[in-house]
């Protein structure tokens, strides 16, 4: 899978910049999420988690105060280094590519904040969707948390200029070829740096063909991460729960 270095994921995620755009997602909501969907689940207190695509791990690590046996996977080395810093005995971090299936088995497994749909190949998120069913335990679950689609376009910011850390970060977004796109360019130390970041515009009925191919049931939708109902719509997130 070494090819896969020169992706737009591999490359955007390993830089610094990445980090500082997005250095104030909201960690209060992202507790609130797996509060509510560890509760859901019903998870035994000793559970196993492969918190899937994982970054520096936010998630990981909180799962693993709640008591859990965590393990974060990612592509990115940098994060897996970053996130690696609060290993302990039950919260462990390896660098590993999705489409490859565990040798272990996990009673969830959790791809969170819109970490699926990278790939050029309609085929790899096939393969994904296959590695995340085997690496399940018998009674595991599995939770796919979204974009909604509808929401985001129909809500698309098409341009803005964010400054973060004194860097200023000229975005711009579009949907094109059922991708959605999101342009950066930005100055730094007097070079010029452009990223593009590129998901596919994965709609639930997407979602729900691909998983009855992989013999995977979806059991629950969701809208939000207060676990409301999937409003096509009105919800800002899908989040899918199956088995």
């Amino acid at each position: 899978m070494q090819k896969e270095k020169n992706t737009w994921f591999a490359s955007w995620f390993d830089t610094p910049y990445y980090h500082i755009l997005y250095k104030d997602r909201d960690y209060e909501e992202a507790q609130v999420f797996m509060d509510n969907i560890t509760n859901y689940l019903n998870l035994p207190e000793d559970a196993k988690i492969l918190d899937l695509a994982c970054g520096k791990g936010r998630h990981s690590i909180y799962l693993n105060q709640l008591g859990y046996d965590v393990t974060g996977a990612d592509l990115s080395e940098n994060s897996i280094a970053e996130a690696s810093k609060f290993s302990n005995n039950k919260l462990h971090f390896s660098v590993h590519d999705m489409r490859i299936p565990f040798d272990e088995k996990f009673d969830a497994i959790f791809n969170l904040f819109t970490s699926f749909g990278y790939f050029e190949n309609d085929e790899d998120n096939r393969t994904t969707l296959q590695a995340i069913k085997e690496s399940l335990s018998e009674y595991g679950f599995a939770v796919i948390d979204f974009m909604n689609v509808h929401h985001v376009i129909n809500n698309l910011v098409p341009e803005e200029t964010k400054t973060v850390e004194g860097i200023e970060f000229k975005i711009k977004r579009y949907v094109k070829d059922n991708h959605i796109f999101k342009e950066i360019d930005f100055e730094d130390k007097g070079e010029k740096f452009h990223f593009v970041e590129k998901v596919q515009a994965l709609t639930l009925q997407d979602f729900e063909e691909m998983m009855e191919e992989a013999g995977i049931f979806l059991l629950d939708t969701f809208g939000d991460y207060k676990l409301k109902k999937f409003y096509k719509n009105d919800s800002e997130r899908l989040i899918m729960v199956f088995k």
